[in-house]
Order: structure tokens, then C-alpha cells, then sequence
């Protein structure tokens, strides 16, 4: 079970699976929270932004527009897991980091 530190680096959290076959992905003290993104999820999310540079969208209440978190909380859901989905797109070469507010996709 990979663990990588969010987005912001401020914490960290595990996931199992991979993005080619969906991740059940674990944060919050001792991965006391959980949230399941699919392999459709994810090749629809990659197929939306591909060879696109975008903000990364953290926001938990108001991500900026046409941000990932903002794709996620309306594709995935409400939750903001931007924080996570980036990290584990960039660990599996999906994407890169632009700076500190950014991502680019493959």
C-alpha cells in the first residue's frame, strides 16, 4: 500500500490499487476516511484533461474553475480529494507538478 504525502505536503495518506484499475484511497488519522475512485473515473478524468496545465484546486468548499478539485467534487464526489488525486497521478506518471498550485497531464 503506497503512502505519499498530499498535495500540500502537509500530510499523508495511503491508497491501494492503481489508477489503470482504481484506487480505494485512505487519509484522516490512521486512514479513519476512505473514498473509492474507479479505473472509468480516472481514464474519463485523464481523457477530460489531457495535455492540459491546470490549477490543482485544494479548496475544500470552493476550487477554482476548471480546476481537478472542481472536475472531482462534480464527477467523483463532494469530497475534495484533489489533494490525494493529484499525488497519486503524478506518482504514476499520469502527471507533473507545475509549480505549487498546478499540474499538468500527460
Amino acid at each position: 500500500m503506497p503512502t505519499l504525502p498530499t498535495w500540500s505536503g502537509a500530510s499523508s495518506f495511503d491508497y491501494t490499487g492503481s489508477v489503470k484499475h482504481g484506487t480505494k484511497i485512505r487519509y484522516g488519522n490512521n486512514g479513519a476516511f476512505s473514498v473509492t475512485m474507479t479505473a472509468l473515473q480516472y481514464t474519463t478524468l485523464l481523457n477530460y484533461f489531457r495535455r492540459r496545465t491546470v490549477e490543482i484546486g485544494t479548496s475544500r468548499t470552493q476550487p477554482p474553475r476548471g480546476s481537478l478539485g472542481e472536475w472531482l467534487q462534480a464527477n467523483v464526489t463532494r469530497t475534495a480529494i484533489a489533494s490525494y488525486v493529484g499525488p497519486i497521478l503524478i506518482a504514476e506518471g499520469f502527471a507533473a507538478r507545475d509549480g505549487s498550485t498546478r499540474i499538468r497531464f500527460r
